[in-house]
């Protein structure tokens, strides 16, 4: 007997029954064809996402579905296999990855022009645990609908990101040769990757910005609790943060992510932009990790206001940027950017947060940098450990 749909909260958690797909109206990719979602479930197995182009109805079931779509299964066979499938027909069935679990666990799934990358954990774009590529990809896929086979399954704290420059590099980067393996690979892929990364008149810290690559410290911001990537040798020669986290994270509640991109963006850039309603805050939390520069700009545009007798427009932006003293500064980090060159050095003698150890042949270990610093100055190292 077919159940009737229940889209029921539990909680803080939605509860999918068996044989039927919940709908979240924000669940909607900015992009169509890519996007990702991040999520925690929990099942014994069958945690099942759809994705197609429109919306599937109340009684939706993507094994009942004619129209062009992905689905993708954890645990599928009593949490024994990983299915994906491309309009109802199987094209991974893997054994052996059984992803499901009785207490609530972390997954993402993010699709790119037919990449379908899979990954367990809390921050999107790590620890991938598969991928797929369909070469002939559906491109409008937007919608995701949480989805379930035989048993209840309970999802929460769901959210849709988009696919930024870096991101999408990221999963590429993992993508091996062969169908036999976890991987396929497409020598497009390939070939965009390569052009990207060598065009070294672009290339800088910028392409770091809140980026998972090479990132060991991440902020998880406002109420929504969303994860945004960092580096801490930046963040340590740029301020005064907290990074003795055993876990690597800062969690900033009481802050909004257009107030940490700003700031972050400020770091990364040597420049950003606010909006004037926002400017008070970005000085509170420049303040908080003693980003002078960033400080001392606010607070004199506040004063310029006061001067004035100006009221903050919250629709208008105010532009920041980092004083810059060199007249011929090189794009590339660390020149024109809010960073203590004294404090970097301290950070490369002391071996703090370095993240590789450098050998030569007869001489042993003879250096512990960072591999964020190093890969600004040499695009092949960039992608040999982003790669790796």
């Amino acid at each position: 007997m077919m159940m009737m749909m229940e889209e029921k909260k539990e909680g803080e958690f939605l509860t999918v029954p068996p044989f039927e797909c919940a709908w979240p109206k924000d669940l909607k990719f900015r992009e169509a064809g890519r996007g990702c979602v991040a999520f925690e479930a929990f099942a014994r197995n069958d945690v099942t996402l759809v994705f197609r182009e429109n919306v599937g109805s109340q009684h939706y079931h993507y094994k009942r579905d004619n129209s062009p779509h992905y689905t993708v299964i954890l645990g599928s066979h009593r949490n024994r296999r990983l299915k994906i499938e491309v309009d109802g027909k199987s094209v991974v069935d893997v054994e052996g990855v059984g992803l499901c679990s009785s207490a609530f666990q972390s997954y993402w799934i993010s699709i790119y022009d037919g990449l379908i990358s899979i990954g367990k954990g809390r921050y999107p774009f790590q620890n991938i645990v598969f991928q797929w590529l369909d070469t002939n990809p559906n491109c409008s896929v937007r919608y995701v609908g949480l989805s379930s086979w035989d048993k209840h399954v309970g999802y929460r704290n769901v959210i849709v990101l988009p696919l930024m420059h870096q991101n999408h590099l990221s999963l590429w980067k993992h993508v091996d040769v062969g169908y036999g393996g976890d991987y396929i690979h497409e020598e497009c892929g390939q070939e965009e990757l390569e052009d990207e990364l060598s065009a070294y008149d672009k290339w800088g810290l910028q392409n770091f910005l809140e980026s998972w690559d090479l990132s060991d410290v991440s902020f998880i911001v406002g109420m929504e609790e969303r994860p945004v990537p960092a580096h801490k040798v930046i963040l340590s020669s740029s301020g005064h943060f907290p990074l003795t986290s055993p876990d690597g994270v800062i969690a900033l509640k009481g802050v909004t992510y257009p107030v940490l991109h700003s700031l972050l963006e400020y770091i990364y850039k040597g420049r950003t932009q606010i909006l004037e309603s926002q400017l008070a805050s970005l000085m509170i939390l420049s303040l908080e990790f003693e980003v002078m520069t960033l400080v001392k700009q606010c607070e004199e545009i506040i004063q310029q206001f006061k001067i004035n007798d100006k009221l903050f427009d919250s629709g208008k932006r105010v532009e920041l940027s980092y004083p810059n003293t060199s007249p011929h500064c090189y794009r590339a980090f660390p020149f024109g950017l809010a960073v203590d060159k004294k404090r970097l050095k301290q950070l490369y003698s002391s071996g703090e947060y370095s993240d590789v150890d450098i050998y030569i042949e007869g001489g042993g270990l003879v250096s512990q940098p960072h591999k964020i610093i190093l890969s600004l100055w040499s695009v092949p190292f960039a992608k040999v450990v982003i790669s790796s």
